[in-house]
């Protein structure tokens, strides 16, 4: 055993690509016998730039030479194999087989029954029928509108019948709501120059304000007993009135006692100060209050009276009575 050389190794220090180095050659490495694609192919192998990219594998397989074009292949069930860049019968797009529909193609009969393709929707036809519904909606419409337009120029007569009256043939007036109508009666007023006073009681004109006639106001209230009397004549119909009261007060409230028919009200009638008006300015003093009151058919009587717990500080303008 000379150094660099140790002898025969063993087998388990055998490099099995040995073959595919010059020193293994050397030593008389050989490359395993049999082909890929078969059994025990994994130990099979070859030297390095002996196989070619795409060439065939296998017993009977033809190998070109490294740069030169390989002859044709067979392929499965003995088709022959296209060359790189070639197309491929079994890779081949559906439009490049017969009846596929390509460009230039023989096209496929559509039908249910068959197995070609279906041929798309017939927009030409889907067209027409858009344009035909169109068309029957406008002349529809033209006919409702004639149809129409001849109803109104019959101005309203009536097959067999005379027209109806318009404008230029009016029929005759009707009588109007007035007509025959009663008009309701003015109820009765009076000022201060018209009431009847009770002694010690007087009518004046001092101050500005009064709507009676002259600017006359009853005055002389302030004193327990006092009492104006309004005899009503006239009142038609017997039943709720409203009866106005204007009156002047120095700028504080007051009150009286309303008699009706002799029959005095359980409430004062009220004399209160609404506007406000400053204390001791009677010109800005007068004022209007109301009351609900019961007549009678013909003639009533209405008194104004100053009784015991009455506040009398006022003077009277006049007296109305209003529909309640």
């Amino acid at each position: 055993m000379t150094p660099g050389n140790n002898g025969a190794s063993t087998p388990e220090d055998d490099d099995p690509f040995g073959y595919l180095y010059a020193d293994g050659q050397a030593n008389g490495a050989q490359p395993p016998s049999g082909g890929y694609g078969y059994p025990n192919s994994v130990n099979r192998v070859r030297p390095v730039g002996t196989r070619q990219y795409g060439a065939p594998q296998g017993p009977g397989a033809q190998t070109a030479a490294y740069g030169q074009a390989a002859p044709p292949q067979q392929g499965a069930y003995g088709q022959p194999q296209g060359a790189y860049g070639q197309p491929n019968a079994h890779y081949a797009a559906p439009e490049t087989f017969p009846g596929g529909g390509g460009p230039g193609g023989p096209q496929q009969p559509s039908g249910h029954g068959g197995g070609g393709g279906r041929r798309g929707p017939n927009t030409k036809g889907l067209l027409i029928g858009a344009v035909a519904v169109v068309a029957a909606v406008v002349i529809g419409i033209a006919v409702a509108m004639t149809s129409s337009g001849s109803d109104d120029d019959k101005g309203g007569t009536e097959a067999g019948g005379d027209p109806t009256p318009t404008q230029s043939q009016s029929s005759e007036p009707s009588p109007s709501a007035s007509d025959g109508a009663e008009e309701e009666a003015e109820l009765p007023a009076t000022d201060a120059k018209a009431l009847r006073l009770s002694p010690g009681m007087g009518t004046a004109s001092d101050f500005e304000g009064a709507e009676s006639d002259g600017g006359v106001y009853v005055t002389g209230f302030n004193q327990v007993g006092a009492k104006v009397t309004w005899t009503v004549n006239g009142i038609e119909k017997a039943g709720g009135y409203r009866l106005n009261v204007r009156y002047g007060i120095p700028g504080k409230n007051a009150d009286a006692t309303l008699v009706i028919n002799g029959k005095a009200s359980s409430r004062p009638l009220n004399m209160k100060n609404f506007g406000g008006t400053p204390e001791g300015d009677w010109e800005k003093g007068w004022q209007t209050t109301w009351a609900n009151v019961n007549l009678t058919k013909g003639t009533n009587t209405i008194e104004l009276a100053c009784n015991e717990g009455n506040k009398c500080d006022f003077v009277l303008d006049k007296l109305s009575l209003q529909s309640d």
